[in-house]
């Protein structure tokens, strides 16, 4: 037989666990199922990342000191 505080304690353990779960279901998160990485179930209300848009090509330096260096005559061999 289950005393009164005994009873108590068992109803509170199981109102905190129904609480979290209840807690739990209501998140959104994102889940890893078979390597593809899902969404979670609000991601149509997620604010929008915005990328402000920059040079469409990205190696500009590297394309300026290849320039450069077919420019310069070439170093003597010794």
């Amino acid at each position: 037989m289950i005393c009164g505080t005994q009873a108590k304690r068992l109803l509170g353990g199981a109102l905190v666990s129904l609480s979290l779960l209840g807690v739990f279901g209501l998140v959104g998160c994102q889940v890893d199922v078979g390597g593809q990485t899902l969404p979670s179930p609000y991601y149509m209300q997620d604010d929008v990342q915005y990328f402000a848009p920059g040079s469409g090509f990205r190696l500009a330096r590297e394309a300026a000191a290849m320039k450069q260096a077919a420019q310069q005559p070439p170093a003597p061999r010794r």
